[in-house]
């Protein structure tokens, strides 16, 4: 049956391939080498722009390592002052602990500032401090 009309089909476009003398054909409208070749290039290209991108999305400024290390040392804090309400509370304060113990084994980025540094070296300590203090009265009782 044949359709014709302006949304019926046309007649068949001829799609046969061209036949080469050994046997190896190549259809008709096919990419011709310099076609594909600059097509991988231009693909290629467009991945290592978005791989760029996310590079330079991935880089931390030194005022980003800063505030997140000022961010973990003062959420250590939070939790030391959290543990003490719970001790003069007379409370175990087992969620200021495990909330401790998590602040305290996120990385800590290091800083240029000495003072900086130090001062939250200051803060680590006491923090661990505070987990063996629970742990030996954990096993204690």
């Amino acid at each position: 049956m044949k359709v014709t009309g302006p949304s019926g089909t046309g007649p068949a476009a001829s799609q046969r391939p061209v036949r080469a003398s050994g046997g190896f054909s190549v259809p008709q409208g096919a990419a011709t080498p310099a076609t594909a070749s600059s097509q991988a290039v231009s693909s290629a290209s467009g991945v290592s722009d978005v791989s760029a991108l996310m590079a330079l999305q991935g880089v931390e400024t030194a005022t980003e390592r800063r505030r997140r290390a000022v961010r973990r040392g003062a959420g250590l804090l939070d939790r030391l002052d959290e543990l003490k309400l719970a001790l003069l509370s007379g409370e175990a304060g087992e969620g200021a602990l495990e909330r401790m113990a998590r602040g305290l084994r996120e990385e800590r980025p290091d800083d240029p500032d000495e003072t900086l540094t130090g001062l939250l070296q200051q803060i680590d300590l006491r923090a661990a401090v505070e987990l063996a203090k629970a742990e030996v009265r954990r096993t204690a009782t």
